[in-house]
């Protein structure tokens, strides 16, 4: 057994990262990560429902809302593979489309090939076909050129990359001049009183209800591991600046237990 003093760090040793409470090797993450998708993807999004009574609804409309897409934007959506705001996405800009601006595309980039398979099953049945472009793709190394996109969403993505500065990095090379950087993520609860309830039902609730829906509650246990791990609001802001993004806001949604954080490439 190693003892304290030798075991890895992943904060002073980029050989090894967290991967929820336990330290892995850097280049495991991501599979380990693909592993967890993979297994729940057939019930990603009603465990979205269940976990968040919903409200993950209202907290991904405020994310379109404050991007206020308008043809004719290109937007790349990524980790966002079953779907839920692409299809937010191309709805604004097919509503907002006029004579004069038609048009804007959405394209979602996803690693977990389940996930993709998810979303585009669920555009077919709302009767978008072709209009959304699916990728496979990796947050750390996007398969676009630079300066390819006028807006980059994320939503409960960024805290499942194994690398955090090289996604945010990339996500600042895909984006025009101009163009906006909007991360949706759980974070850490800002309402007093709120933390400790939160935490309680995040720990023993969450794991329970991903094992009845999904028969994979340790994917849920990994899930409130990372939600644990992440940095908070402000911590997560100072990387997007260090990032080389400017214009860096966040607002908390439903008390702090998740936030949206915007910046801008300027």
């Amino acid at each position: 057994m190693l003892a304290r003093s030798d075991r890895p760090r992943p904060e002073t040793d980029t050989a090894w990262t967290r991967f929820g409470e336990r330290v892995v090797p850097a280049e495991a993450k991501a599979r380990l990560v693909h592993d967890v998708f993979a297994n729940v993807a057939p019930r990603y999004d009603l465990m979205n429902d269940l976990m968040s009574a919903g409200i993950h609804r209202l907290w991904k409309d405020r994310l379109v809302a404050w991007l206020n897409p308008r043809p004719p934007m290109h937007i790349l959506d990524v980790a966002g593979g079953t779907g839920d705001v692409a299809l937010r996405l191309h709805r604004r800009l097919r509503s907002r489309g006029t004579a004069r601006a038609q048009g804007g595309q959405v394209v979602v980039c996803d690693i977990n090939a389940a996930m993709l398979e998810i979303g585009r099953d669920r555009a077919f049945d709302d009767g978008v076909v072709g209009r959304i472009e699916w990728v496979c793709g990796d947050a750390e190394a996007l398969p676009w050129p630079t300066a390819a996109f006028d807006a980059y969403t994320i939503a409960f993505g960024i805290r499942n990359v194994t690398d955090l500065p090289r996604a945010l990095a990339e996500a600042r090379r895909v984006l025009k001049p101009g163009g906006r950087f909007l991360c949706l993520e759980f974070s850490l609860p800002a309402t007093p009183g709120v933390e400790p309830l939160y935490e309680a039902y995040a720990r023993h609730v969450l794991p329970r209800i991903g094992e009845l829906v999904t028969g994979h509650g340790e994917a849920y246990r990994y899930l409130v591991e990372s939600i644990r791990h992440f940095p908070d609001q402000k911590a997560f802001a100072d990387l997007v600046r260090e990032a080389g993004l400017e214009r860096v806001r966040y607002r908390n949604l439903s008390g702090g237990i998740a936030a949206l954080h915007s910046a801008w490439r300027l």
